[in-house]
């Protein structure tokens, strides 16, 4: 399956949260979300991207954008995992059923059972942009984030409720 198009209404999304809240769609509304699917807690690329990330998370947020990094992962390992990288960007676990959020926005990697590399911009409940990498071990730069938001920000206001 193809990474979800722009344009597209955002499928319902069960993703949980670290604390074991639940992030859906009802949390989508009025907000523009970035989700950075990444394959496995604590493997390189994945730290590297992380890292690199979070150097420039004052700038993604700026504009009250909400950034989520998302891995077919337990929460207790991807909190293990942020705390570890010493990073502030939060993690959703899409662990349980296993990338069912990952498949429905088209960036599961089926061959290998976890998510690829991939990137998901979502303004008020529509994909506004979407990237995914040929491989789960390429590292995507953190200008395509910045391209995503551009893509964004191009909609107009998100809604505010």
């Amino acid at each position: 399956m193809a990474i979800i198009a722009p344009g597209t209404p955002v499928p319902e999304l069960v993703l949980r949260r670290e604390d074991g809240s639940t992030l859906t769609n009802a949390d989508l509304a009025g907000r523009t979300v970035v989700l950075v699917f990444y394959p496995f807690a604590f493997s390189q690329v994945c730290t590297d991207q992380l890292q690199i990330y979070d150097e420039v998370l004052g700038e993604i947020t700026a504009d009250g954008v909400e950034i989520y990094a998302v891995s077919t992962d337990a929460s207790c390992s991807q909190t293990a995992f942020r705390e570890r990288l010493g990073v502030s960007i939060p993690q959703l676990s899409d662990f349980e059923p296993k990338g069912a959020a990952a498949r429905a926005l088209g960036a599961y990697f089926e061959p290998g059972g976890m998510t690829n590399r991939a990137i998901v911009v979502l303004r008020d409940g529509i994909v506004a942009w979407s990237w995914e990498g040929e491989t789960p071990g390429e590292l995507p730069g953190v200008n395509l984030v910045f391209d995503g938001l551009a893509a964004a920000a191009a909609l107009g206001p998100a809604a505010r409720l």
